[in-house]
């Protein structure tokens, strides 16, 4: 059987595909890759349709042995990759022999590397997709070392395809090291009005640090808590992919791929979808501002 052999899980490496779209109203989160630009780009490179599941791999890499030849790509966090300890290239398609390891190492730039394989990831769906979700549980377990993953079939591709998907690659953001806090656009939140005019502009005018705290469900924050222009709780309510959320705290939450369908904290932010992947590839330490 075709398949990848995980050898080494890294610090979390999950399936992901475009996620569970269009059940949020029945409470089933969206999940799918982090970065969708990133996940989109490696499959184009080995020629898979963008609703392929890919492995998402987070600051450590991955590493894993092909059971039989085929191509993969990876794109997202800038990281060394080798085939047989061998340099292969980042961003552009490579073939591997059978029994050959392939290592995608840790993240240089950007949190979240994206490995594709011709024919996609083959778990069962789960609702209608294969991502893992690691809030609600849903989809297969982050995988470990010792797992099998199926690899579906895929129709013969020639060199011609690779040479024209290889700038697909450059449909995602640029992840080489900035200078500066990285900007995400935004726009005001349903509940802005909790911070007020003045509030506002603070949330603008601040550099903020991304906590430790961070993860698939959301990025934290660090830095001086906001004051609330109005006191007291709302109900819960519907959430979205780069919604900012204040809690009592004052310190900023913005939603990433597994955030809940509902939240009862007050959003005053969202920020605008040209500006998720850049989000997505966030790392501890990084600066960022949102820029409205």
């Amino acid at each position: 059987m075709s398949g990848l052999e995980i050898l080494d899980a890294g610090a979390l490496v999950t399936v992901q595909d475009r996620g569970r779209v269009g059940a949020a109203h029945l409470g089933v989160p969206r999940a799918g890759a982090a970065d969708l630009a990133a996940h989109d780009a490696a499959n184009a490179l080995v020629g898979n349709d963008p609703s392929a599941a890919t492995l998402e791999a987070t600051m450590l890499g991955v590493r894993v042995r092909a059971r039989g030849a085929t191509v993969l790509a990876v794109t997202g966090a800038r990281c060394e990759v080798f085939v047989g300890g061998v340099r292969a290239p980042w961003g552009a398609p490579f073939r591997v022999g059978r029994g050959q390891v392939v290592e995608v190492g840790a993240a240089v730039a950007g949190a979240r590397a994206y490995v594709a394989v011709r024919g996609g990831i083959d778990v069962a769906p789960v609702l209608g997709s294969r991502s893992a979700d690691t809030l609600s549980g849903l989809g297969p377990a982050p995988v470990r070392a010792g797992d099998v993953l199926p690899v579906g079939e895929a129709p013969p591709r020639d060199d011609e395809l690779f040479r024209a998907t290889r700038g697909a690659a450059a449909a995602a953001p640029s992840l080489e090291q900035e200078r500066g806090a990285a900007a995400l656009s935004v726009v005001p939140g349903p509940r802005w009005e909790w911070l007020g005019a003045r509030g506002w502009a603070t949330l603008l005018a601040r550099e903020w640090t991304v906590s430790v705290d961070s993860n698939r469900v959301g990025v934290r924050l660090a830095g001086e808590s906001l004051a609330r222009a109005r006191a007291g709780e709302i109900p819960s309510e519907g959430m979205v992919r780069g919604a900012v959320q204040l809690p009592p705290s004052g310190l900023p939450v913005i939603f990433l791929a597994d955030h809940p369908t509902t939240g009862g904290y007050p959003v005053v932010a969202i920020v605008r979808e040209g500006s998720h992947s850049r989000l997505a590839q966030a790392r501890p330490g990084d600066t960022l501002r949102l820029v409205g």
